[in-house]
């Protein structure tokens, strides 16, 4: 039973904890700006959150898919191609990076709502039955 209840919100948990790793990592380049030599780097969200669900659409775990200190799988990270070149190699450009830090702010914020919703919901259900 409690299988059933937390099934709707695996997607948006671990798309969560998907935004929050790459809120980090848009950050972690927006500190590097300015340091020479520095590559930027990203990962492409809807494929980390495709193998963070597994192809059969059920939750194979976060703990597995997101990068965090205890060793565990990551993320595909890669490079981000830059517009331009610089001469000190830093492929850091602040407006793509300022636009990709609020796009995912948002996103970040809207999955929240929708896990908060999703709570409220369900909590109202139960409410409704026990008084009933």
């Amino acid at each position: 039973m409690i299988a059933r209840l937390t099934e709707g919100l695996d997607f948006h948990s671990q798309a969560l904890v998907l935004r929050a790793e790459r809120q980090r990592l848009i950050a972690s380049n927006i500190a590097n700006a300015d340091t020479p030599g520095y590559q930027a780097r990203d990962f492409d969200f809807a494929s980390a959150l495709r193998a963070a669900t597994g192809s059969s659409g059920t939750g194979q775990g976060i703990a597995r898919d997101v990068m965090t200190p205890g060793g565990r799988d990551a993320p595909a990270l890669r490079y981000v191609v830059p517009n331009q070149t610089n001469l000190d190699s830093n492929t850091v450009d602040m407006d793509r990076e300022r636009a990709a830090f609020s796009d995912s702010a948002v996103r970040y914020q809207a999955t929240l709502q929708f896990i908060n919703s999703s709570v409220r919901t369900t909590l109202e259900a139960m409410r409704s039955h026990t008084q009933g």
